[in-house]
């Protein structure tokens, strides 16, 4: 009996274990993308007073990501000249998103300054 149960144990850590690699590749395949989310669409960080997913409050908020596949992030079509900007760019100089596009009274002392978006 002892077997039989230790048997199951190891083949449910082994299925776990397959499950888990499957969808890393999947996830690798993704990149956060700060400023192109429409509003309440966002994946997460819509910056301080928010809970998450689905909180930006503007379009193309500079301080909320959304996972878009990796490599289009910069490349999106985006109007009024707006461009995206990775997760990985942004903390590599030091910032947590994009000043612009943001609800009124937002701090954005940790954010990235860009130009103004055209009408």
């Amino acid at each position: 009996m002892a077997n039989t149960l230790s048997r199951a144990a190891l083949a449910g850590a082994v299925a776990a274990a397959a499950a888990l690699a499957a969808t890393l590749p999947a996830q690798a395949a993704n990149e956060k993308c700060f400023g192109v989310s429409l509003a309440g669409e966002n994946d997460c960080a819509a910056g301080p007073g928010t809970t998450c997913a689905g909180t930006s409050t503007v379009n193309y908020q500079g301080n909320a990501w959304t996972l878009v596949p990796a490599g289009t992030c910069t490349t999106m079509q985006l109007p009024g000249g707006r461009q995206g900007a990775t997760a990985a760019s942004l903390e590599a100089e030091g910032f947590e998103g994009l000043a612009r596009d943001l609800p009124a009274g937002t701090d954005a002392a940790k954010l990235k300054p860009v130009p103004e978006p055209s009408a």
